[in-house]
């Protein structure tokens, strides 16, 4: 596993340097090797200054820093033949199994109608670029599970993924890659084509004891999936709904399963968590922090958030300490429940929004979240793991869980009443799989007040005279993030 990149010169110019330094800005702990290829040429090496001398000499080339994961993973670039390829997520079989690389670059055999065939019909999170003679050809799967982004000058077009990278060569202007796309890369720029995105859509009809027994379904595959090919596992646990359910079904599929509760001390949800965790019959390691710890994890998760945004990083903050301690103890895989709140109705704005303005505006509000959680969410949580040489599997944010969510009608997700208990259907699920009533029935608290992360970082910008933002943003200039601006 890792990061890839990829550069081109809209003026036929070498970009070597600017590969080489992309490639040195994604540097994180654990990275094995870095490879760079042109499209006819790969170099994979140990250090960033072997593969400079290698004296490559192209308009275009796509690179790849890799860490290992699964005993399967490999460093990359990979020869296609005709072009070369860095590839970086998951694609799972029908079978539910991991397939590895030598299935991708079948897929991709076919150049720009194999990428197409690749977003459009595999099941999993993942990116990719391939170089070929005179253009790049890149993709992102329909969720948008992994990070990548893009941007342009008038000398370069690039992606890479992580905006740093895009930065350290005058790319100041980033956006997100659209997931579900196809994107070629010319002389000209950017050009897009869309292959497989989320569509809205009138809800089925359906009934509360019919979905329950299909989400269940499809939540078993999705749990399959990310459980491939691993004997052990840690999940990250709140002892909340989504995280006891993940945490259920990981012991079921009899993986050894390791849960990781983090917050600041003496918060309430610890105990609710310890008392979860017995009910479940699992072992838990509770990881309690002080104010010190916050101000130290603040300036490594601004640098993997790439952004002064207050609530993401005060998410992204526990996120921190979950993926440090399971690498700490020597995991390699983290799961977790994002993705719920927003297909089930987990966030109070959208009873709110129901109570305000009607069903459609409410369905239409969860929809547009739905299409937006790999910006919101997995990007940010992505990031954080992956510098910690942790990777994150996320059943939730499967895409034929997404589509089943879109699809179900609002009066299984919440009800038409202040403090209603929402995420019903997964309620009833919890049920029916066996949790008990104290899972099952629990309001939902958000991470960055459950663990008390939230007031503490606005303590700690207050005590030096600054709003969040203005901390954060201080944050950014420091690691020269150029879109963080006070």
């Amino acid at each position: 596993m890792g990061e890839i990149i990829a550069v081109l010169s809209k003026k036929d110019g070498n970009v070597a340097k600017a590969a080489t330094t992309m490639l040195e800005s994604l540097k994180h702990r654990n990275v094995e090797t870095f490879g760079m290829a042109t499209p006819s040429e790969i170099a994979i090496e140990t250090t960033i200054k072997a593969i400079q001398d290698q004296e490559m000499n192209s308009h275009l080339i796509v690179g790849h820093v890799f860490s290992r994961i699964l005993d399967g993973d490999r460093p990359q670039p990979v020869d296609l033949g005709d072009a070369t390829l860095v590839f970086e997520g998951r694609v799972y079989s029908q079978a539910g199994q991991v397939s590895d690389i030598k299935t991708v670059v079948k897929k991709l055999q076919r150049n720009y109608e194999g990428a197409k065939s690749l977003v459009k019909e595999a099941h999993g999170d993942f990116v990719f670029a391939m170089a070929l003679a005179s253009r790049i050809v890149a993709g992102r799967d329909v969720v948008g599970g992994r990070p990548l982004y893009y941007g342009e000058n008038e000398e370069l077009a690039a992606l890479a993924s992580e905006r740093k990278a895009l930065w350290r060569i005058g790319i100041g202007k980033t956006d997100s890659f659209p997931p579900g796309h196809i994107a070629l890369l010319d002389k000209h720029g950017f050009g897009y084509e869309r292959i497989n995105t989320l569509t809205y859509s009138k809800p089925r009809r359906i009934t509360m004891q019919v979905a329950v027994k299909e989400l269940q379904r499809v939540l078993l595959h999705a749990m399959k999936e990310r459980l491939s090919g691993l004997k052990e596992v840690t999940v990250a646990f709140s002892g909340g709904l989504d995280s006891s359910i993940i945490a259920f079904l990981a012991k079921q599929s009899n993986v050894d399963t390791n849960l990781i509760h983090v917050s600041l001390r003496d918060q309430p949800e610890s105990g609710y968590a310890k008392k979860a965790a017995e009910e479940l019959g699992l072992p838990i390691h509770v990881c309690l922090f002080k104010e010190e710890d916050v101000e130290k994890a603040v300036p490594e998760v601004v640098k993997c958030v790439e952004e002064p945004d207050p609530i993401k990083v005060s998410i992204g903050i526990p996120v921190y300490w979950a993926a440090e301690k399971t690498a700490e103890m020597g995991f390699k895989v983290l799961l977790a429940g994002q993705g719920a709140d927003e297909l089930f109705g987990g966030y109070k704005r959208y009873v709110d929004e129901l109570l305000l303005h009607g069903n459609e505006d409410a369905r239409r509000m969860m929809f547009d979240d739905a299409t937006k959680i790999h910006e919101t969410n997995l990007e940010r949580d992505f990031k954080i793991c992956e510098f910690n040489g942790v990777e994150l599997r996320l059943p939730f944010a499967s895409f034929e869980i997404v589509k089943f969510a879109i699809d179900l009608p609002l009066n299984l997700k919440i009800e038409s009443k202040q403090n209603t208990a929402r995420k019903l259907v997964l309620r009833h699920l919890a049920e029916n799989i066996g949790l008990s009533s104290s899972v099952s029935s629990r309001p939902k608290k958000a991470i960055q007040y459950a663990t008390g992360v939230a007031s503490l970082l606005r303590k700690i910008a207050k005590r030096k005279g600054l709003t969040i933002r203005e901390y954060l943003c201080r944050m950014c200039q420091e690691n020269r993030q150029t879109d963080c601006k006070i």
